[in-house]
């Protein structure tokens, strides 16, 4: 069978490659494709690997040998799941691939915050610590994170390994979530289940790891950063319609919040008219969270097993199921 992978270039940077996939399939593979020649690429093939590439009507018409659709992520929203399960594709994902990197770099950028790490370093560097009459030089604003309140939107495998560490720093886990499980309130006593109106107003951190869905697009707008305290910190690693950016830009230039994180952005790349690029005391981080190279070791491991299990008749992680 033919295997036509269309985008390598996210997942593999510059150590990891996709050679492996030659075990399985006669491979093709390219590092990026254009929309306009997406089907021109896959042609024959009955087998396809993307990232981001997008599998609509019009592309998987044009492919009509096209069997099986397997994404390099967790998100399938560049494929027409209705055209597939129509033809009978298969389309498989990556769940939970990237759980210890985000929550990794959720804490990164608390301890930045609550360190002042980047700051310090700036002002050494200008020469304030060499001319400084005292040893000891800081920025008062310096604090443990010990009995600190984090706020987390969303309970899922990301938000509970955020929890975990968070209970590693001994502080204060809220959590706000659609569905509230007995399994987890067992699991994790140390969590308080709260309403978002208490979230916003008793955390000192506020971290999103919740969906993209029509209720939470737009989650973090003027009305709930205003309900936040005037030195908490924002973090989003999860996806960028959940927050308002000018209403963000507007709340960080105001001061109505200390600062804010983010790796997801409304349109990727960034584009030039965003105001997050105009605000201050923000972080803004390249969608990088998922990039660890462990993480991505992981991803392709998995994309690779679930072929092999779509091979095997036994597909694994199918988010579109073949009508029988």
């Amino acid at each position: 069978m033919k295997l036509v992978i269309l985008d390598t270039y996210a997942s593999t940077g510059k150590e990891l490659s996709y050679q492996r996939f030659e075990e399985l399939a006669e491979l093709a593979w390219y590092e990026r494709t254009p929309y306009e020649r997406i089907a021109e690429r896959i042609g024959d093939a009955e087998l396809v690997i993307t990232n981001k590439c997008m599998l609509d009507r019009s592309v998987l018409s044009q492919c009509p040998n096209v069997k099986y659709v397997g994404i390099i992520a967790t998100g399938y929203n560049n494929i027409d799941l209705d055209y597939a399960i129509e033809r009978g594709i298969t389309v498989t994902n990556v769940p939970a691939y990237s759980t210890k990197g985000v929550a990794q770099l959720v804490f990164a950028y608390i301890l930045d915050a609550y360190n002042m790490v980047r700051e310090h370093d700036e002002r050494v560097h200008r020469g304030e610590w060499q001319n400084c009459p005292d040893f000891c030089f800081y920025d008062d604003r310096v604090q443990e994170l010990d009995g600190k309140t984090i706020g987390i939107i969303g309970f899922g495998s990301i938000a509970k390994r955020v929890a975990k560490l968070a209970a590693a720093f001994d502080m204060k886990v809220l959590v706000q979530t659609r569905t509230i499980r007995q399994k987890d309130q067992e699991d994790y006593p140390w969590v308080r289940f709260v309403d978002q109106t208490r979230l916003f107003s008793e955390s000192d951190i506020i971290t999103v790891h919740c969906p993209l869905t029509v209720e939470t697009e737009g989650l973090i707008n003027r009305d709930t950063l205003r309900l936040m305290k005037p030195e908490a910190i924002l973090i989003n690693t999860a996806r960028g319609p959940v927050v308002k950016e000018q209403d963000l830009a507007e709340a960080l230039n105001q001061d109505v919040i200390r600062r804010a994180y983010v790796d997801v952005v409304s349109a990727e790349p960034i584009q030039p008219d965003n105001p997050l690029l105009y605000a201050k005391n923000i972080v803004i981080t390249p969608h990088i969270a998922w990039a660890c190279y462990d993480t991505r070791v992981r991803l392709i491991e998995m994309v690779y097993q679930n072929l092999k299990h779509y091979l095997e008749g036994d597909p694994t992680h199918v988010v579109s199921q073949p009508k029988a």
